[in-house]
């Protein structure tokens, strides 16, 4: 298998393959960031290395959404792909004492980690929940728009200026309304389209403190990887806590991952404030570690990751909520 590492920018593709390991000698080479780069990038990969589509593997970092029209065109292609998390590939080039930040290097970088390290295969994303993804983002972004144009209307009307302005601030904030009732109707169109989908998001539901905004959310993020067990989910969301221990003199204080979302993490903090409240079994969990001294965020945060939990096993038996069931831990 010959590994390519990639390092993507929004208009580059820096390319690197380990041409002599033992002597350390590397090939690179610059594409554009655009299906005739991809082209160009596997034609070079096949004429360099000697190997077919199928015996490539290609190792990138997720850059936002720069990387995923190329990691679906080399898939499509019948080639490995591996999309890296930018915080292990730090942690291993740091291992190495290997510090400063090139596209260059960083391709290099990752070609060194695809052939030592074996990294996780990527598999795409099913077209229904891509399609939904693509919908309950966009539904995210105009949500946002709409609140910064009702500041933008409190601080007019308070500062008392011009009618004009006022109107124009309201002109936008109908036309923002109704595009989110319009996005909001295509996401239940589509849900209504794919049948597992709607079952889903029916049985999240379930969950008492899981409404709509997060059912959509958690169908999204449960449906588009396959976690072996809950723990892979509330990890993959970044909710696992992070110890700073060295020996017995440095006891940092404990905190969460964040590897994950963070819209994803800020709907489940508020869907598990009212949990709290109208949960049985996260009220339970989240008094538990009240009375063991636990203070309230770091309870709550614990109750976030229960409840990722309680999501991923309704989905696992297509089951409704039940007061007492398994949620999927890992053996």
């Amino acid at each position: 298998m010959m590994v390519i590492g990639i390092d993507v920018s929004k208009k580059k593709i820096d390319c690197a393959w380990l041409r002599d390991r033992e002597r350390g000698k590397v090939k690179t080479r610059v594409f554009p960031n655009d299906p005739g780069g991809f082209k160009a990038l596997l034609a070079w990969a096949r004429q360099n290395t000697g190997a077919s589509s199928e015996a490539l593997h290609f190792v990138m970092e997720a850059t936002g959404v720069y990387h995923e029209a190329l990691a679906y065109a080399l898939h499509q292609a019948g080639s490995r792909v591996s999309v890296v998390n930018p915080a292990q590939l730090r942690r291993y080039a740091e291992s190495f004492g290997r510090r400063s930040k090139t596209d260059k290097k960083d391709s290099v970088k990752l070609a060194w980690y695809g052939t030592t390290q074996q990294p996780q295969l990527w598999q795409p994303e099913p077209e229904e929940i891509r399609v939904l993804k693509a919908l309950v983002a966009r539904l995210e972004a105009v949500e946002q728009d709409i609140q910064r144009e009702t500041n933008r209307l409190e601080k007019a009307e308070i500062n008392e200026v011009s009618a004009e302005v006022t109107r124009s601030i309201r002109t936008v904030l109908a036309h923002l309304e109704a595009e989110k009732q319009r996005l909001i109707k295509e996401i239940d169109q589509h849900l209504d389209q794919n049948p597992g989908l709607k079952n889903d998001h029916k049985l999240l539901e379930t969950i008492p403190g899981v409404g709509p905004v997060l059912s959509r959310y958690m169908t999204v993020m449960l449906r588009s990887r396959d976690f072996d067990c809950a723990s892979q989910a509330g990890a993959y969301v970044g909710l696992i806590p992070v110890h700073h221990q060295s020996g017995t003199s440095v006891r940092g204080r404990s905190s969460i991952s964040k590897a994950g979302d963070n819209k994803v993490r800020a709907k489940l903090y508020m869907a598990t404030v009212v949990a709290t409240q109208h949960n049985p079994r996260i009220r339970a969990f989240y008094e538990r570690l009240l009375q063991k001294g636990k203070c309230k965020m770091v309870a709550l945060v614990a109750a976030m990751r229960k409840l990722v939990h309680i999501c991923y096993g309704v989905l696992k038996h297509q089951q409704p909520f039940q007061a007492q069931a398994p949620t999927g831990h890992c053996a």
